[in-house]
């Protein structure tokens, strides 16, 4: 929702960070970038299981996902299979990451359905991109990626805080599965209205 609503806001402010990088690397190589630091802090995570230095470190690590656009735009090197890496990439972020929190909290079942919860809401508007032309922005959805990295990211803030006496990540894991699957239908709904011709 905050990517689709504000993108054409939020991009520009990208720009300046990604200025220096775009001298001496390429918006794929960022996107590269991206999920091996995404890798290195999850797997740091599973060692020294502190929530609020993971998630410090995986929003910064989360943000070389907004660099790559940003270094694609000022190398004026976008293209159709940059756009298809970084979809990819993303996936295998949020499955790094949430395996994390999965095997330090002993949820699988949790992690599970967010995992496929967030997966299904991506394929939902993939899909309808298959059968119809589909606006890339215009599906300001519930729980989008970048809700989902937030989410995560106040949960293990809230967890930090709360201490190692009490764990919330399992329930934190469970409404992120409600809320990634109430996105899915959102969009299966707003395709099947798109596809029928009411849209």
């Amino acid at each position: 929702m905050i990517d689709g609503l504000f993108k054409k806001y939020i991009d520009p402010l990208w720009e300046m960070p990604a200025r220096p990088l775009s001298r001496v690397l390429t918006a794929n190589q960022v996107t590269l970038m991206g999920l091996g630091l995404i890798a290195v802090v999850s797997v740091a995570y599973v060692w020294h299981q502190a929530p609020f230095w993971y998630a410090l470190t995986l929003a910064i690590a989360f943000s070389a996902d907004s660099l790559d656009g940003a270094v694609a735009r000022l190398r004026h090197e976008s293209s159709a299979f940059g756009g298809y890496l970084d979809a990819i990439v993303d996936r295998y972020q949020e499955m790094i990451a949430i395996a994390a929190l999965a095997y330090v909290s002993d949820a699988w079942a949790a992690g599970f359905f967010a995992l496929s919860g967030a997966f299904l809401t991506s394929y939902m508007k993939a899909r309808a991109a298959m059968e119809t032309k589909v606006d890339n922005v215009a599906w300001p959805d519930l729980f989008e990626r970048q809700e989902r990295i937030f989410f995560i990211c106040l949960a293990l803030v809230c967890q930090s805080l709360l201490g190692s006496s009490f764990n919330i990540i399992p329930g934190a894991l469970w409404l992120l599965a409600i809320l990634t699957h109430a996105t899915a239908v959102q969009r299966f709904l707003r395709a099947r209205k798109l596809l029928k011709g009411g849209a």
